[in-house]
């Protein structure tokens, strides 16, 4: 595949750190070169603010750097869902009062959705455990299917539930789901993981393991949005980092 990441062996004597180091400076240049590109385009869409840019640039380079292109070819589909989805229908999001800020989103939901997937990946090739990276895949795939389930429902549906008691609420409303957006959310997390396994950070048979833990813990970040964050417990992002821990840790758990 062209996206597998580098097998680098380690010199005798050298141990986990010294590939671990070996990796890292292979993929160093190409990582600023390619994750500052993508920061400024990212920018210059309005995708994110300039934090959110300085943010993104610094994760995407330690996820690259760890994962090669392969990785970030992930989260790059991760990117297109969220691109699409939000930009669906933005003028009755923004005619409701729903839209994501015009200048983008900020480091600290930048962060909240890319933080423990770039962490669980570098991780993984200092410890060289595989299960990590499966974790970091599981991250990308739960933050691209929470945002699909939300974007899309807000654009396309007026049929809204709250997920702890199933009754009708208002589009917009923290912790409701609706069924085209549950359904996209499954198809984005399913896409990255799909993503992933093509550019073989993952093994085909741990696909369902990802793809499945993200959709878990895209309905713990709805359970979380009507509970604790209605409460004024939790912010947006602080429900977002949560749910990617939880599908992480999901899926290194789960068998696989």
């Amino acid at each position: 595949m062209p996206f597998a990441p580098l097998a680098v062996v380690p010199l005798a004597g050298s141990g986990l750190p010294g590939h671990f180091t070996a990796v890292m400076r292979h993929h160093a240049l190409a990582a600023c070169l390619v994750t500052l590109a993508f920061a400024l385009l990212a920018y210059r869409m309005r995708a994110v603010d300039l934090s959110g840019a300085v943010a993104g640039a610094a994760v995407s380079f330690f996820l690259y750097c760890s994962s090669g292109p392969g990785g970030f070819a992930t989260l790059g589909a991760l990117f297109l869902v969220t691109i699409g989805s939000t930009r669906l229908e933005r003028t009755r999001k923004r005619r409701l009062g729903i839209a994501e800020a015009k200048q983008g989103r900020n480091a600290g939901q930048i962060l909240a959705n890319l933080l423990v997937a770039a962490a669980l990946s570098v991780a993984a090739l200092y410890a060289s455990v595989p299960r990590l990276m499966l974790g970091a895949i599981a991250a990308l795939a739960e933050a691209a299917a929470d945002t699909a389930s939300g974007e899309i429902g807000k654009a396309l549906s007026d049929r809204v539930y709250l997920i702890t008691n199933f009754r009708r609420v208002a589009v917009g409303t923290d912790g409701g789901i609706t069924w085209i957006g549950t359904v996209s959310g499954i198809g984005a997390g399913l896409l990255v993981a799909l993503v992933a396994t093509w550019c073989e950070l993952i093994p085909a048979r741990w696909t369902a393991a990802a793809a499945g833990a993200a959709v878990l813990g895209m309905f713990l970040d709805s359970f979380l949005g009507a509970t604790l964050q209605r409460r004024g417990w939790l912010s947006n992002s602080g429900v977002n980092f949560a749910s990617t821990i939880a599908a992480a840790v999901l899926a290194i758990l789960l068998p696989a």
